[in-house]
């Protein structure tokens, strides 16, 4: 893929470079309260701060007047997987009107969302995630700057580096796998498991935050050329369930994906565990969420009341459907017991 990428402390200031190269002259930031103490300071007509965890369908709708009422011609997605999925979102809602946006992704954590072609949302009032795919969604340049990275708190810095880790694990294996994605995969595992810990003990750290945010773009584009599998559907069913984070949820779910996968795909398996320096996958995994504060789906307040009735809705997630190992109902609840 051809994209224009900026990379390094200080991008941030190359945004108006890039909307310039892409012809973008009425951009609309779209961020969260946080991400908009930047604005002043950025090439963007106007603001819109609403973003949320999981994309609920109302900032969507807010976030697209907006963007009509200011007759852009671009979006900047500024913050995690939810200020760029949010990005897609009003992209998608303005093509049923014949209107093409173009996104600039300005990534400030690890979740990854900067290189794909799809979104998640939320419906709350039917407590489910739903989203859409077209590959005219997909952000047309990425602007990572570490330094908008070192004040991520602990707990979200974690859980999307697992994220990230995630859809490296996940690209080995699934069908749509390639030389490429696998590359890229093996790349980014074993850069997010050398720089998950460092970060963990010195967020601060410029260095530590580079080799993150180096290990979360390689996860991205594995990502961008491969696809989703059984544990991110865990992840998002739950996550639209119960608004837990997303990362967190990987946290979780992850290894157990990587037990059930393992008769099927013990080479893929075996190529993460290397890269990420360990002997076993899983107990790497388990490692790098146990010292991020990741345990079990009950410490994230996930009730297991429901569990059977949503393993139903997993089997029918694009990722479960791409799992190598084909699970039934009946096995996706009992992964899902077997980490709550």
């Amino acid at each position: 893929m051809s994209r224009e990428v900026r990379f390094g402390a200080g991008a941030l200031a190359s945004l108006g470079e890039v909307a310039e190269t892409l012809g973008l002259e009425r951009t609309v930031l779209v961020t969260t309260r946080r991400g908009a103490a930047l604005a002043p300071s950025l090439p963007v007509r106007a603001v819109y701060d609403g973003v949320r965890s999981h994309v609920p369908l109302e900032t969507v709708r807010a976030a697209a007047q907006l963007t009509l009422d200011e007759d852009a011609d671009g979006l900047v997605g500024l913050g995690g997987g939810s200020a760029i999925d949010t990005c897609k979102a009003v992209t998608a809602e303005l093509l049923r009107d014949g209107r093409e946006l173009r996104t600039i992704a300005v990534p400030t954590t690890y979740a990854g969302a900067e290189w794909t072609h799809h979104f998640g949302m939320r419906d709350e009032a039917a407590r489910r995630k739903t989203g859409g795919a077209d590959e005219r969604l997909r952000p047309v340049a990425a602007v990572y700057d570490p330094e908008l990275t070192l004040e991520l708190p602990r707990a979200e810095s974690g859980g999307t580096a697992l994220n990230a880790l995630a859809h490296c694990a996940e690209a080995l294996y699934v069908p749509s796998r390639s030389d490429v994605s696998d590359r890229h995969a093996v790349c980014g595992a074993r850069t997010l498991a050398y720089a998950l810990p460092l970060v963990l003990a010195e967020g601060s750290s410029l260095y530590a935050r580079t080799r993150l945010l180096e290990g979360a773009m390689r996860a991205a584009l594995a990502l961008a050329e491969s696809g989703l599998a059984l544990g991110h559907a865990m992840a998002q069913v739950l996550g639209g369930r119960y608004g837990v984070a997303h990362g967190a949820l990987n946290a979780v779910c992850l290894p157990a994906a990587l037990r059930f996968n393992q008769s099927v795909a013990p080479d893929a398996i075996a190529r993460l565990a290397e890269a990420m320096g360990s002997e076993d996958a899983v107990a790497g995994v388990e490692e790098l969420a146990r010292l991020a504060g990741f345990g079990r789906l009950r410490d994230l307040g996930v009730p297991d009341i429901e569990l059977d009735d949503l393993a139903e809705l997993v089997r029918k997630r694009p990722g479960a459907r791409a799992n190598p190992r084909p699970a039934s109902t009946a096995e996706i609840a009992e992964l899902l017991h077997s980490v709550w």
